[in-house]
Parts: structure tokens; sequence; C-alpha cells
């Protein structure tokens, strides 16, 4: 659901002690392919992410922060993950299935597994942060379905985050603020996909990366199919 100007009224007048509160801009990368409304156009930075069975991936990070507030965007390529497990295994000094993998369900170097898995993975690292969790959700955005968590931190700032696996990129998508300050749900709930050509995406039905993408456009007989 993409942030409209009523719901940017809304966030100005709850943070109306910070001017800050009215200078959030709509962003949208073509190359990763996603839209969202960011308090400042954000800072991109390439790094590496490491997945579960130990590939280093292409990533980026989108930040922007507003005073004690920070936003993120992080973008993982899971395109290359085939590739590099597989020549990872062959360092396997036998080929049994434990380091090997190879099985129609693992693959080789357990890739397949690691593909899949992303989402899980990805939610595990937050619950492994010192802090409560106190929501874990699945979720959807526009037919995308993913994880959805939010944690109160040991110095009292929230943290809602939302993951999702979308055209062999995760997508992690996560906002702190203040103990103060409402949960940043605008921000993520301003998330979309876009097409090819950098148009709005969205799905008639669940999309799941396992499985083909199902036909694009809003569901039947709904205008107003939201998230």
């Amino acid at each position: 659901m993409r942030v409209t100007p009523l719901a940017v009224a809304i966030l100005t007048v709850t943070l109306s002690g910070s001017a800050l509160a009215q200078e959030w801009v709509e962003f949208t990368s073509k190359e990763d392919r996603f839209t969202g409304n960011f308090p400042s156009r954000p800072e991109v930075k390439q790094t590496t992410y490491q997945s579960q069975y130990g590939a280093s991936l292409p990533a980026r990070v989108y930040t922007a922060v507003q005073g004690p507030s920070r936003y993120s965007v992080t973008v993982v390529d899971y395109s290359p993950i085939e590739k590099i497990l597989t020549a990872k295994a062959q360092s396997c000094p036998v080929r049994d299935e434990g380091c090997y993998g190879g099985t129609g369900f693992s693959g080789v170097g357990h890739w397949r597994l690691d593909y899949q898995g992303a989402i899980v993975q990805a939610t595990w690292k937050f619950l492994e942060r010192d802090a409560k969790v106190t929501q874990l959700t699945w979720n959807t955005t526009y037919g995308v379905g993913g994880n959805q968590i939010h944690l109160t931190n040991r110095d009292g700032s929230r943290t809602m985050a939302a993951i999702y696996m979308h055209e062999k990129k995760l997508y992690i998508i996560e906002g702190t603020v203040p103990a103060r300050l409402p949960e940043p749900a605008l921000f993520q709930q301003s998330f979309g996909w876009l097409d090819e050509n950098g148009k709005e995406l969205r799905y008639q039905s669940l999309y799941h990366h396992a499985f083909p993408a199902p036909p694009r456009g809003a569901p039947p007989n709904q205008e107003n199919p939201g998230n």
C-alpha cells in the first residue's frame, strides 16, 4: 500500500515536534525494482550479505536517518547462489550429503535450501538481537508474501521490519524509532514493487519465489485490494 498524502499528513501531525517530519519523499530504485517513502533521499551503499550456507552475496543498503530514527531497505541478490555454493562444494573432502549436498531437494552445496530458506534465515537474524519480540507474523505486500517482525530494543526504541523474496532478490525493510515515537508503520506500508519498466507492480494472487509468478494486476473484482 502506497503512502497517500493523507497518510503523510497524519505522520506530520503525529511528529509535529520535529520539522524534519515534512521532508518525507517517495524514492524509487529501478535497479532493485522497489519504491518507498523515506524521510530524505537515502544513501546507497554496496555491501555483501552472508547467506545461511556461507555464500557472500552482493547487496545494496538504502539508508535514511531522521534524528535518532533510522530507516533502511537492504536488497540482496540471490541469483548467483547456485554458482557460488556449487563451486564451494567442490572443496568437500567427501561428497556426502552433509557437506556436498547434491540431492534433488538440497542442490549441490545446498543452494536450493539456502535460496528457499532466505526469508527464515533473515528473520532469525532479527530474533538473535538483544531485543524483545512483540510480534512475528506472515504478511503480503501487493501479493508478495513474507515475514513481519516487531522488536522492542533494550534502550526502549522500537524496530519494525518486513522480509520478502521477489525475483531472486531478498528485501529487508527496517525502521527503528525512539520509544516516544509511534512504530514506523508508514515506512513499511509505503513499500511497493516495480516492474521491468519502472511501473507499479502487483499480483492477482499470492506470489512465492518457489513457484511460477501469478498473473500481474489487481485481484479480480477488487477496486482497492491494498496489501
